[in-house]
């Protein structure tokens, strides 16, 4: 088999990665937005794949919920039942993600006994698997936040943490992948575009940490209101309480990022399209268009999921979790269009 043929078949099982390491944050959000995130109280890497198999195993489970605040000051109306459904989707979030570490760990073990892998991979392989042991240390430490008997839910700040270490695999695992796909002559030069990539980036990811902000303090839910946040443009006393703490003033942050993230990538739109006309037959022609697209679907989608926020957590999943996860899944999307975008300009030499 040809070396462009191998590094094609590699590019796709990093591919695939990219596919699960996002319906792992989509997981995630699921298991923030029905309360579940808590209800396994420990961290067994190998025995934790199998889920109580006995009504003795589910009791013992249970009283350890039964130990944190979260159940205490929250859920003490709970019966077996009700914990059964929380505990399902965290034991099925961490379960993705052990599967995500075995698809990746038998890919690399076949490719490399079938000598797939050339000596440019290597040092990008180990960096792969460091991102991911990080990504699975950095969420329990997320969630031995909420295990005690102060917080009703793990600390938003170790949230966006483990959020945009997610992301970064993400972004590291498409780079590796678009590297091995997309030919050279495919892609431009042009560094002020790229620079102008890079900020749209920038800020998108401050948004995207703001997004986890929002979610870990359910901020939302303190402003289902638009386009006034609780009848105000400017809430009361917005100088005097934290902009990263404070629900009102995160919400604030959140909404006035994406207009300026909404104006920015119209303005990068006309850029890229000037970029794309000086090199017939580049990709970017293309790529271009979606960043366009999923900024007024993710704009849309913030305020309607805004406007259906409930004032109170059911805990099950409904119109406003749905509109949650979706504000997420496009989020994600909007981020992977922009790095490929990214990709596919490289810098000038010097």
């Amino acid at each position: 088999m040809q070396d462009s043929a191998k590094r094609k078949i590699v590019a796709y099982w990093l591919l695939a990665g990219v596919f699960m390491i996002i319906v792992q944050v989509l997981l995630g959000g699921i298991t923030r937005l029905t309360g579940s995130g808590l209800s396994i109280t420990e961290w067994k890497p190998i025995m934790g794949a199998l889920p109580p198999l006995n009504e003795k195993e589910w009791n013992t489970a249970f009283d350890g919920y039964k130990q944190i605040a979260q159940y205490k000051y929250l859920n003490s109306h709970f019966e077996l039942s009700d914990f059964k459904f929380i505990f399902f989707w965290e034991w099925f979030h961490r379960l993705w993600a052990r599967a995500l570490g075995v698809v990746f760990a038998i890919g690399f073990i076949y490719f490399l006994l079938k000598k797939y892998f050339d000596k440019q991979m290597v040092i990008p392989f180990i960096i792969l698997f460091i991102l991911g042991g990080l990504q699975g240390l950095i969420g329990w430490i997320m969630v031995a936040s909420g295990l005690n008997d102060t917080n009703l839910y793990v600390n938003h700040i170790k949230l966006a943490m483990h959020f945009m270490a997610a992301l970064l695999l993400l972004c590291y695992t498409l780079w590796f992948a678009l590297q091995l796909l997309v030919p050279e002559e495919k892609r431009i030069t042009n560094n002020r575009f790229r620079n102008f990539t890079i900020i749209a980036i920038v800020i998108l990811c401050v948004q995207l940490v703001y997004g986890a902000f929002m979610a870990g303090l359910k901020a939302a839910m303190a402003a289902a209101t638009w386009p006034t946040i609780n009848g105000m443009l400017i809430p009361d006393n917005l100088m005097a309480q934290s902009f990263i703490n404070h629900p009102i003033n995160v919400h604030f942050m959140h909404r006035e990022l994406a207009y300026i993230l909404f104006t920015i990538i119209m303005f990068w739109f006309g850029a890229a399209t000037k970029a794309a006309s000086f090199k017939p037959g580049n990709l970017l022609k293309q790529a271009r268009w979606w960043p366009f697209i999923l900024v007024w679907t993710q704009v849309i989608l913030g305020i309607v999921t805004v406007l259906s926020a409930p004032k109170i957590i059911f805990g099950k999943f409904g119109q406003f979790e749905i509109l949650a996860e979706l504000h997420q899944l496009v989020a994600m999307f909007l981020l992977v269009a922009m790095v490929i975008n990214l990709y596919l300009v490289k810098p000038a030499r010097q």
